[in-house]
This record gives structure tokens, sequence and C-alpha cells, in this order.
């Protein structure tokens, strides 16, 4: 397992666009991935769920990903989101 702390930068923070393209990156990869924020899991591979979550420009979140190709996956979401979702 791997994770690491981030802050979405994104002025709108997670809405269904930049949601999409975090989730639509991280279906290629076999491992489970998840944003943990305000206390509750969420399925970085579900653009519903990300959208759920209610993450705002400046909040902080833990992102994790276990199993296969973890470490991969991480650095693939962390420059998306580092870029600010741009897909």
């Amino acid at each position: 397992m791997v994770s690491r702390c981030l802050t979405i930068m994104n002025e709108e923070g997670f809405h269904i666009r930049t949601a999409a393209a975090l989730a639509g990156a991280m279906v290629q990869y076999p491992c489970k991935v998840y944003i943990i924020f305000n206390g509750n899991e969420y399925n970085a591979k579900s653009t519903l769920n990300l959208v759920t979550a209610c993450i705002k420009c400046g909040n902080d979140f833990e992102l994790v990903c276990d199993g296969d190709q973890e470490s991969e996956a991480l650095e693939t979401a962390v420059d998306l989101i580092q870029s600010g979702l741009s897909a």
C-alpha cells in the first residue's frame, strides 16, 4: 500500500469533469484506489463517488493505492491532480 497527502488546487474542486478525468485514469490499474477525506473513504475509480465527496479547492485529502501496480497508479493520480485534473 502506498499513499500521499494532497491538496486540490483546481478552483472548482472535484466536479463532474475533473472527477471523471481521475476516475478514468485510475480504472486502468488493477489495484484499489481510494481517497480518504473528512474521515470517509471514496472509491477513486468512481466519478460519482468523487463528486459525492464534495472536495473543494484548498481541501486536503489522502490518496491511497493498494495492490498490483499501486506505485504506478499513485504516480499517475498525483501527476493528474497536481496538473489541475486536466485530462
